[in-house]
């Protein structure tokens, strides 16, 4: 295992880091609240994180809720699922962008989707990787294309996602469209060939998305 997470770590350190980090922050939750089922429950760190329109408008403009909640989970399966795919669509941009890129581009998603559940579902308390995961599909499409990959696999990808938000229950449907529209405004940066217009334009968006977390 050991030698697997080296290998890991030195193809895609961030997205290494960032599946850790959110495990490391579901184990947290889990002993503060006692619980593996109900983690978020009674979790000093769930309350300083979970994304909740009213908190964020009383502490102000909170970026610890507006990207904290991104590594924020609500149970065991909801870590192991996005976790799974975060692994397996993250190391194939990072591969694809670089390290430096990748850690932009993963923020902006969340950031992105946080702000849209702000302005869409103020009200609804949200937390998890979803959103950036959903962005970091809409660049696998984009990352495919310039490689004249086949497209059906990050295709159906997307579209059984998508129908998975509206079908099931508890699902943060506007952190997944968020992240869906960030990543539609970030792919044709990201797989620009000129360096420059790549860093510019997610850095835009990331800018964007900052500002209408503010301007909730």
């Amino acid at each position: 295992m050991l030698k697997n997470l080296r290998r890991w770590w030195r193809d895609a350190p961030a997205t290494t880091l960032f599946t850790l980090t959110a495990v490391v922050v579901w184990l947290i939750t889990a002993v503060q609240s006692r619980s593996i089922t109900a983690n978020l429950s009674d979790s000093a760190l769930a309350d300083r994180w979970l994304l909740w329109g009213p908190l964020v408008s009383a502490d102000g403009f909170d970026w610890l809720r507006a990207l904290g909640s991104v590594f924020l989970h609500v149970d065991l399966g909801h870590l192991a699922i996005n976790s799974f795919l975060l692994a397996l669509i993250g190391r194939e941009i990072e591969r694809y962008t670089g390290t430096p890129l990748f850690v932009m581009v993963f923020l902006t998603g969340g950031i992105g989707a946080s702000a849209t559940v702000l302005w869409m579902d103020y009200l609804t308390p949200t937390a998890g990787a979803s959103g950036a995961i959903f962005a970091l599909m809409v660049l696998l499409v984009g990352v495919s294309l310039r490689q004249g990959r086949d497209l059906r696999a990050p295709l159906i990808l997307i579209a059984v996602n998508v129908a998975y938000t509206f079908l099931a229950a508890s699902v943060s449907v506007w952190g997944h469209l968020g992240g869906l529209l960030t990543g539609v405004l970030m792919v044709g940066f990201v797989i620009s060939s000129r360096s420059g217009v790549c860093w510019f334009g997610v850095s835009a968006v990331l800018a964007a998305a900052c500002f209408a977390v503010v301007a909730v």
